[in-house]
């Protein structure tokens, strides 16, 4: 297993991260999965053998549950794993049980501690964007729990990039913690995050956690052209997280992710996380799985590395429009480019 710096942080991470989304089953995530106590230990344990050090959840997950199944796993063990999670989502009935509030985050916080049995947490994720409150405050509020010691590090999720260059223009400001990371959603269904998130993490020393880099198994090679899905998936029906704006390009990259599974003898999954850890700026990818079959495959990406030619196919079949103002930097500002803007625009300068 590799281990990458986790941004300008001191942390190293595993390049695969465990994720927990499937724990629990409750609510709405009962169509993600609904692993139980002793699957979840038997996944962990698995995990851990493979050498991920990180494991991924949040509060919102199973409405707590999920915190509380990891919690469970890791009692007596805790100190050989790092533990992440989030804060944000709607967690009550309450006006006040949701958000990034001063009020919100510590008690979100407290919650997760009791929920995960544990004293801190590695890393406290902002989940979702607060546009109603005052980043100073919800800066001022993970302040306090850092120097608390009940969090050591500080990082966001599903930000924009105008938004997350203002927290963390705001944290220099005031001398808060500045996010050490930032987790998005990246695939090759969907490399939205290259416009801006990418760049932006390139720039400011982020660390990047993909989640749902098989779009929610859409890049398994389960799902392909005029053939029926298999039996008991969600994606393209109920669940549409990630969505997907245009199949026939989704078809065609699946092709290409077949075509070199089948030529190297691994599996049309493995080659599409490979791909996303050779990206610019990805320090891990949270990996989550139904199955055992499907764990095991996927922590076999960990040591797949793709050549040259593979990649370009890859770059070519998935490749993003340029918007603007992309396409007019390529065409006018390729002189005096950035390795930030490079990882968007290089490909296209001529």
């Amino acid at each position: 297993m590799e281990y990458r710096q986790l941004g300008r942080s001191g942390l190293r991470v595993s390049v695969l991260t465990m994720g927990t989304m499937t724990f629990g089953g409750k609510g709405n995530f009962a169509m993600v999965g609904s692993t139980d106590v002793a699957e979840a230990r038997r996944q962990v344990d698995q995990c851990l053998n493979a050498g991920i050090n990180l494991i991924d959840t949040a509060d919102v997950y199973s409405e707590g549950l999920s915190e509380e199944i990891v919690g469970e796993v890791l009692e007596g063990r805790r100190d050989d794993v790092l533990v992440a999670t989030k804060v944000r989502m709607t967690m009550g009935p309450g006006p006040n049980d949701a958000g990034l509030s001063r009020h919100h985050i510590i008690a979100g916080c407290e919650a997760s501690l009791r929920r995960l049995r544990t004293d801190h947490i590695d890393l406290y994720q902002v989940h979702e964007w607060d546009g109603q409150t005052p980043l100073d405050e919800t800066l001022d509020a993970l302040d306090t729990l850092v120097k608390q010691g009940k969090v050591r590090y500080v990082g966001a999720s599903n930000y924009a990039g105008w938004q997350l260059l203002k927290a963390l223009g705001t944290a220099d400001r005031t001398g808060a913690p500045r996010f050490v990371s930032q987790q998005i959603y990246y695939s090759l269904q969907a490399r939205d995050a290259e416009y801006e998130l990418i760049p932006a993490a390139v720039d400011q020393g982020l660390g990047v956690l993909v989640w749902s880099p098989l779009a929610g198994g859409l890049l398994s090679g389960k799902y392909r052209r005029n053939q029926q899905p298999p039996a008991g998936s969600r994606q393209l029906s109920e669940w549409n997280e990630p969505p997907v704006y245009d199949q026939d390009k989704l078809y065609d990259t699946v092709e290409v992710l077949v075509s070199i599974g089948q030529d190297r003898g691994v599996s049309a999954a493995q080659v599409a996380l490979a791909y996303l850890l050779g990206r610019p700026a990805v320090t891990t990818l949270v990996i989550g799985a139904r199955t055992a079959e499907q764990l095991t495959d996927n922590l076999a990406a960990a040591e797949l590395k793709l050549s040259d030619e593979e990649r370009q196919r890859l770059d070519e079949v998935s490749a993003p429009a340029l918007l603007y103002p992309y396409w007019h930097q390529a065409r006018t500002a390729g002189d005096r480019l950035s390795p930030a803007d490079l990882t968007l625009l290089g490909p296209h300068l001529g």
